[in-house]
């Protein structure tokens, strides 16, 4: 403990201190738990405690793993005391206003002391000598469902119907993958810790931005409605680089296994048409309006080689997604072989 009388930090805010870091390890941390960390670490003594106890985190090696710098990065301590203070100041500077109101944790928190940070340090140790890394956290829809996701940065990710995102946070970055469907990402800008989205045969990576991404079984398609977004190749030939380029408001780019397509343009309304219910086709060829409306359907669909390549133009609402399908069949002179429960095949009418 400091011998500085301006500098002594109490028992009471060294368990407090350790409490909070039990909390903001949590799964499930609240924006009132954020709130009141806001709250309980505008007090100057409680900001050297927090030092004190994050600082024997970094002194085991294990802050790099503790998720309180992903919720709150402003708030992580230098190992030098006027770098602390200045981080401290930093740390109001981006929200951390004073305020008076009682600090409360669960019973079972409090009163622990430095024994509970003690345990704590112990397991993330233990932890680290298995060779783990943060566990992912995975966010899945069903056929149908949208979800919002609200994730710990201040990003927010909609999640199509039966797509699958799975998030891992770090000190260092911000990495996701695109599993399955799609997801349209609207990213809070951090110069220190980019977002990376890794999504079929596409690297994505962005600093702030907002971008579309749809994974389809034969390419991955970005389409950026906001921002400037990098996209690279995941694999090339072997000795060559892989392929990558920018694209900035109202671009498009597919990659593949045969690598990256020219760049195209395309505009907010088209890119997250899903967004509002909608799927929005001009001059696309069957199958792949196909690939967007399985997404929807119960029973999926799939256009004969004799037709794929004929193009569907329209509006229509996700909601009713057999309406749809059959629109788009009379539409383009088609017939429904239901002979497959398991799947429909669109092929020529035989009037």
């Amino acid at each position: 403990m400091k011998t500085n009388p301006e500098q002594i930090v109490s028992e009471d805010s060294l368990d407090q201190a350790c409490a909070w870091v039990a909390r903001l390890r949590s799964d499930s941390v609240s924006s009132s738990d954020r709130h009141q960390f806001s709250q309980w670490l505008s007090r100057e003594e409680n900001q050297r405690a927090f030092a004190e106890i994050t600082e024997l985190w970094g002194d085991l090696g294990a802050i790099s793993h503790l998720p309180v710098d992903t919720l709150f990065p402003e708030s992580i301590p230098s190992r030098d005391t006027r770098t602390t203070t200045k981080s401290a100041k930093r740390a109001s500077n981006h929200g951390f206003q004073k305020h008076n109101s009682q600090w409360a944790l669960p019973k079972w928190l409090i009163g622990g002391g430095l024994a509970t940070c003690g345990a704590i340090v112990a397991l993330w140790v233990g932890y680290q000598g298995m060779g783990g890394e943060l566990k992912a956290q995975v966010y899945a829809t069903e056929r149908g469902q949208i979800q919002t996701i609200s994730l710990s940065d201040g990003s927010e990710v909609k999640l199509n119907s039966n797509s699958e995102l799975r998030v891992i946070y770090n000190r260092n970055e911000r990495r996701t993958e695109l599993v399955r469907g799609e997801a349209f990402f609207e990213v809070a800008r951090q110069t220190s810790r980019p977002f990376t989205v890794a999504a079929g045969s596409a690297n994505i990576r962005v600093l702030g931005t907002e971008f579309n991404v749809e994974l389809n079984p034969e390419s991955t398609k970005v389409s950026v409605t906001e921002g400037t977004v990098s996209v690279s190749e995941t694999d090339s030939a072997p000795g060559l680089k892989p392929e990558s380029v920018q694209l900035v408001k109202n671009e498009k780019v597919s990659v593949s296994d045969r690598g990256l397509s020219p760049i195209g343009q395309t505009s907010p309304e088209e890119a997250t048409d899903w967004t509002r219910g909608l799927l929005v086709f001009e001059r696309t060829p069957l199958k792949d309006a196909l690939v967007e409306l399985n997404r929807y359907l119960n029973t999926p669909a799939v256009a004969s080689p004799q037709v794929e390549n004929r193009l569907v133009s329209g509006t229509f609402e996700v909601s009713d997604p057999d309406n749809t399908l059959k629109a788009i069949a009379t539409a383009l002179d088609l017939q429904q072989d239901h002979s497959d429960t398991n799947l429909t095949i669109l092929s020529p009418s035989h009037n």
